[in-house]
């Protein structure tokens, strides 16, 4: 066996690997032998076929296929040993030539990280933001959900509720018929078709419209997409919606744990300023580690950006899929092929890759642990939402495979945390000196 180093460049190798006939022969020769056991051929007992029966009965190919599959894996473990290499990932292996068997192996490479001086770091966090609006609007929204629709003698206008009944056709064809059914007028609404809302506004009870409206080139229905619907409307009744007035009956509606207004009012407030402290120190979470980032050099291999892609559209399968909708019809409708998809899903994969690598590093240099009872804590907070099937959940969850997910983001969020100590200044974030090693590991 021959190797060439041919050359070295974004943490990987490319080797050019050379099997010698002999090798092959050799191979061949012991794949014959697995096959042969394996091979009903009539007028022989398993094992006993010459070889020449035995290609004539599986073909050659199929028995250089069984050669390959053994040879290749032992060639690209030999020439690792002959290159002093340490590969990160499987290799990509390519056959460039069948006599003499040549292929190519790309080696991709542990990634290395150069941090800048993140104990450097000064940050200071921003105060959350005043939840005044946010109050009124979350009073306004509990409104509408507790308000009731009552009877309006006037022309329907934006935020109403009709009841009508819908004929509608495209290109002579059914499209939706409904006797009697009920819409909310509401602005820029796509459904049924844009602008439908919009014709509705200005009738009243008993009037009758006809219109046509173009269908969307991305409509859900490919075979309809881009055609134009004819509709025939009759609205039966118009409502509108009566808001209850903000007392303390109103509070008692909503969770009857409420005995005035003013409580309700003072527990949404609380929750709006956990949920403002909840931002701000995310979004200082995410500034600190950017600093940490912008100050760090990474050379790691593509095929790590490619595995993320890769997950990232698994996960976007496995969501499709719960809406009953597979990947095949979403990448139609979105007007996207799939290798199109994964482009534009690299450059966020790409920047999640170095934020990891990066965070992975300043863990190994603080000394981050994550203890089994870590784990199981995290572990204990998904299954409490499973509710009355946590048994059930606990088995699904329970697994190698989760609680090495799990282990990876808590060892995030533990290195995460000590870089915000560090950045919020020497108060926290406890120099490492030879003398304080003990208080060091303490922060």
């Amino acid at each position: 066996m021959k190797v060439t180093r041919e050359k070295e460049e974004n943490r990987q190798v490319w080797l050019n690997i050379e099997m010698e006939p002999a090798e092959m022969e050799e191979a061949l020769d012991e794949s014959f032998h697995r096959l042969a056991q394996r091979a009903d051929i009539p007028g022989f007992r398993k094992g006993k076929a010459p070889r020449e029966v035995l290609e004539r009965h599986i073909g050659k190919d199929r028995l250089l296929e069984e050669a390959l599959n053994t040879l290749l894996p032992q060639a690209y473990e030999k020439a690792l040993k002959e290159q002093e290499l340490e590969p990160f990932a499987s290799p990509s292996i390519e056959i460039t030539q069948s006599d003499p068997m040549i292929f190519k192996a790309t080696v991709p490479l542990k990634p290395v990280v150069e941090l800048g001086d993140y104990q450097s770091l000064r940050l200071k966090p921003e105060p959350p933001e005043a939840i005044g609006d946010e109050l009124n609007n979350m009073i306004e929204q509990l409104r509408r959900q507790h308000g009731s629709w009552e009877p309006a003698e006037r022309a329907a206008g934006f935020d109403d509720l009709v009841m009508m009944d819908v004929d509608s056709q495209v290109e002579d064809k059914p499209f939706i018929n409904q006797q009697g059914v009920q819409y909310q007028i509401l602005k820029n609404q796509a459904a049924p078709a844009p602008g439908f809302a919009e014709q509705l506004v200005g009738m009243k009870g008993g009037e009758e419209k006809e219109f046509k409206l173009p269908l969307p080139a991305d409509y859900a229905q490919a075979e309809l997409a881009g055609k134009e619907a004819s509709f025939k409307i009759k609205v039966n009744e118009v409502k509108q919606l009566k808001l209850p007035e903000l007392n303390d009956e109103f509070a008692v509606a909503v969770n009857p744990e409420f005995k005035s207004f003013d409580g309700l009012k003072k527990r949404i407030t609380e929750n709006l300023k956990l949920m403002a402290e909840d931002r701000a120190r995310m979004e200082f979470e995410e500034k600190v580690v950017d600093a940490a980032v912008d100050l760090s050099q990474v050379d790691f291999p593509p095929v790590l950006v490619e595995t993320e892609i890769d997950r990232t559209l698994e996960q976007q399968a496995r969501q499709l899929q719960a809406n009953n909708m597979a990947m095949e019809e979403y990448l139609s409708r979105i007007g996207k092929t799939g290798e199109e998809l994964r482009e534009e899903l690299r450059p966020a994969a790409t920047k999640r890759v170095f934020r990891s690598l990066v965070l992975g590093r300043i863990a190994e240099l603080e000394k981050i642990e994550v203890k089994e009872a870590d784990i199981n804590a995290e572990l204990d907070r998904m299954i409490q939402s499973a509710g009355e099937k946590k048994d059930e959940a606990r088995k699904q969850l329970d697994t190698p495979q989760v609680r090495s997910s799990l282990e990876q983001i808590v060892a995030t969020r533990k290195t995460v945390q000590r870089l915000v100590e560090i950045a919020e200044g020497p108060k926290r974030a406890v120099k490492k000196t030879k003398g304080s090693k003990k208080a060091a590991r303490k922060t």
